[in-house]
């Protein structure tokens, strides 16, 4: 029988960064966008040099229709007239679509064991990094980029739809960071047919995660199914660094997932291998994705090395996507 993921109450204890100070300071801050930026300029266009042709075609922007204004929105996309009607309660936008070439959306994991960690990087500083990866990369190729987040078992969906621009980018990660703008995700059956019928288009969909819960097999098969009609891979959070605990003179110890609410008592080896077990863990994940046809990339606590992996991860993965 396969073991159960370790216990995330580890990464509990270790955070020291309580809500309040978060939400003062975001994961990535305008000045690390900034820096990402620059350095997906610099590499993707190395990576694109003789390959890259322009990323959009057709012609303009087809109009879609019109909705509520939301955070996020420029003042240029609202239809002063039309809001007059709902007297500017809500304001109401001109929804236009740029033709591309290619539609990504970051899936990203805002369940509770992410906001844990320890060295002063919680695991979900790490996944906003990516989708600001992500998307830095979108805007490079004038794609658009969207976000839908999830929670530790995949009950609850939310979603930002797919727009262009750096600001919308920024907008996402301040929806990753305080669930601002966030829209819920109708169910349609299991999570591979939620997704499919969500999005309107075959759409670059990196899974970003840790990958620490109990259902993991079932998970990665559904992505694999949703690899069949979208172009699926995951981006593994290494967050063994979390569990590398603090020596304990007590023989034993009592921890609480932070999931979950259960508690369970470890002894003190068991504690000292908890950084080793989720190491273990996640290569399991890898070799589990894999086997399912699912591209794996990895990334740890090192931002310039994380971001050139994923970032010509993603711009050799989107022109192969493009040129087929």
């Amino acid at each position: 029988m396969k073991d159960p993921p370790p216990p995330k109450a580890s990464a509990s204890a270790a955070a020291s960064a309580d809500k309040s100070a978060r939400q003062e300071q975001p994961y990535v801050s305008l000045a690390d966008i900034t820096e990402i930026e620059l350095l997906m300029l610099k590499r993707m266009r190395e990576v694109t040099i003789g390959e890259h042709r322009s990323a959009s075609h057709g012609s303009g922007f087809d109009f879609q229709g019109m909705r509520d204004w939301q955070p996020g929105d420029p003042p240029s996309a609202v239809d002063w007239p039309q809001s007059t009607i709902t007297n500017f309660s809500p304001l109401v936008v001109r929804e236009f679509e740029q033709p591309s070439t290619a539609t990504v959306a970051a899936v990203a994991d805002v369940s509770l064991s992410t906001r844990c960690g320890s060295s002063n990087t919680p695991i979900a500083a790490l996944v906003a990094r990516a989708i600001a990866t992500i998307g830095m990369s979108a805007v490079f190729f004038q794609d658009p980029f969207g976000l839908v987040t999830f929670d530790h078992d995949f009950t609850h969906l939310a979603a930002i739809r797919p727009r262009t621009g750096k600001t919308w980018v920024t907008h996402c990660l301040e929806a990753y960071q305080f669930g601002r703008g966030l829209q819920p995700v109708k169910r349609a059956g299991d999570l591979s047919t939620t997704l499919a019928s969500y999005f309107r288009s075959t759409t670059l969909l990196p899974v970003i995660s840790d990958f620490l819960f109990e259902a993991r097999d079932n998970v990665l098969r559904e992505l694999a199914l949703l690899n069949h009609t979208h172009d699926v891979f995951l981006v593994l959070i290494d967050s063994d660094y979390a569990f590398e605990t603090p020596g304990l003179s007590a023989g034993w110890i009592d921890v609480v997932d932070v999931e979950t609410g259960r508690s369970r008592t470890l002894g003190r080896g068991a504690w000292r291998q908890l950084a080793r077990r989720v190491r273990e863990w996640q290569d399991g994940v890898e070799s589990a994705a894999r086997d399912l046809g699912l591209d794996v990339v990895r990334i740890g606590l090192d931002p310039v090395q994380s971001d050139i992996a994923l970032g010509e991860f993603v711009a050799a993965r989107r022109l192969r996507k493009t040129r087929a």
